[in-house]
């Protein structure tokens, strides 16, 4: 594998426009995937007011996060009591049915024991009863796709609860679109499975024109869902990328004895066929007609295109999953990953044994990294596209090649909340999407503005 060690390629100490966000972010997303929950950031006010713009310009919703907003004095002498303050304050307003907690790089660095706060919180009789799950999140030690995978894992340690089987079968998504959210749940029901999805934002954070302002949007996973996973038959966590210690599919499967499977985002045909048969294999259902025929139409398609991605050279970057699943789907058409880069650390878990190869040397994996210093290395692999969220433009521009915008967040173009990338159908979606970034680019570029390609 052909990996870059960034700190060797760095004449500096620190990262110049990082390729990830923060990982209270991440959490805060994945918090807002659970009916009637209410995020809460255990730190200042600026924290929540930076997670509010990159989700808002993202989804275009309005999303309420509480703050147990720092001052000097809490910085110095510990925040628990403002922590403690914030939780009466939201579960007097919001009603919730769960608070969610992530701390930010403040609390986490002076040292605050956020559980012991919260034991001291219910031992006093307060919150009304209502669930609060903590997840520690400091920027330092992970990214938003971090923070996203920890609140679902500890969401899951806290509340879920074994008992007989009912024969569900629960799924850990990564980040992915409202859209393909949606489209995950139509899938399972073709399949006849009872499923569960945390997190479930399909509705909370893309949802209809309202009449009145509801403070906690509807739609989310139910928390008596999440109560009952431990009843499951199988857990799966779809992603190459999970580790150990945040995999909720895995805690469950070795908490409560039900088996666990850890799949690819189904991006291509190859992830989509890997993850169709587990389902098959589950539900005791072979694969609906319905996908057979997106899978023709897709794999035709790949035919039809092939005279314009042959050859070609792409950076790939984003949340880990994401942009393992863009590098493995784009090499089943014909184009090169030249660079697959992520903002996490680690990457190359599960991954690095399938990594696509150009010319028998596989596709440079990039950890940690930086826009900045991924524009260095862009000088020398020439690519023709790159591939990921709106973060990237500093790529296009300086290198006048286009961007596929992919993943979170999207915020330079309208409707990325509900961009596809999931199953026959989603991938089909993405790949037109892919030609005609590389056409539109081969028209404008030529000097005599040809209308026929």
């Amino acid at each position: 594998m052909n990996k870059i060690d960034f700190s060797g390629t760095k004449s500096f100490t620190s990262t110049r426009n990082a390729c990830a966000l923060c990982a209270p972010l991440g959490a805060t997303l994945a918090f807002r995937g659970i009916e009637n929950c209410i995020p809460l950031v255990h730190g200042s006010q600026g924290c929540s007011t930076y997670i509010r713009r990159y989700i808002i310009s993202h989804f275009r919703e309005p999303v309420d996060i509480a703050s147990s907003n720092f001052s000097e004095e809490s910085a110095v002498f510990g925040g628990s009591e403002n922590l403690k303050t914030a939780l009466d304050n939201v579960i007097r307003q919001y009603h919730p049915s769960m608070v969610g907690v992530a701390s930010t790089c403040l609390s986490e660095t002076i040292g605050d024991d956020v559980p012991m706060a919260l034991r001291e919180y219910s031992a006093s009789g307060r919150g009304d009863g209502v669930p609060v799950v903590q997840v520690s999140t400091p920027s330092y030690r992970g990214t938003h796709a971090e923070g996203f995978r920890g609140a679902v894992r500890s969401a899951v340690e806290s509340i879920a609860k074994g008992g007989t089987s009912d024969g569900s079968i629960n799924f850990f998504p990564p980040i992915i679109s409202p859209e393909d959210l949606r489209h995950l749940k139509d899938i399972l029901k073709d399949f006849g499975i009872n499923g569960t999805v945390l997190p479930d934002y399909s509705e909370s954070m893309d949802g209809g024109a309202w009449e009145n302002y509801y403070k906690l949007p509807a739609g989310g996973t139910p928390v008596k869902a999440i109560l009952n996973m431990g009843r499951a038959s199988a857990s799966i966590d779809i992603g190459l990328c999970v580790t150990a210690p945040l995999s909720a599919g895995r805690f469950l499967s070795e908490k409560f004895g039900h088996v666990f499977y850890s799949t690819g985002l189904p991006l291509g045909i190859e992830a989509c066929d890997a993850f169709f048969r587990i389902l098959s294999e589950l539900s005791g259902n072979p694969v609906p007609e319905k996908y057979l025929k997106e899978r023709g139409r897709l794999a035709d398609a790949y035919i039809d295109a092939h005279k314009y991605l042959a050859g070609k050279r792409a950076v790939v970057y984003g949340e880990p999953d994401l942009a393992t699943g863009i590098a493995q789907f784009i090499e089943e058409t014909g184009v090169k990953t030249v660079l697959c880069a992520t903002g996490s650390r680690g990457m190359s878990a599960g991954f690095s044994s399938s990594l696509p190869q150009i010319d028998g040397v596989k596709c440079a994996l990039a950890d940690d990294a930086d826009f900045t210093t991924m524009l260095e290395l862009c000088r020398d692999l020439k690519p023709d596209m790159v591939i990921g969220s709106s973060k990237g433009f500093y790529l296009s521009k300086n290198l006048g090649i286009p961007l596929i915008r992919a993943g979170f967040p999207v915020h330079d173009r309208f409707g990325g909340q509900r961009l596809m990338h999931f199953g026959y159908q989603g991938t089909q979606q993405f790949f037109d999407r892919i030609v005609n970034a590389v056409m539109e680019y081969n028209q404008n570029s030529n000097s005599i503005g040809y209308s026929y390609i």
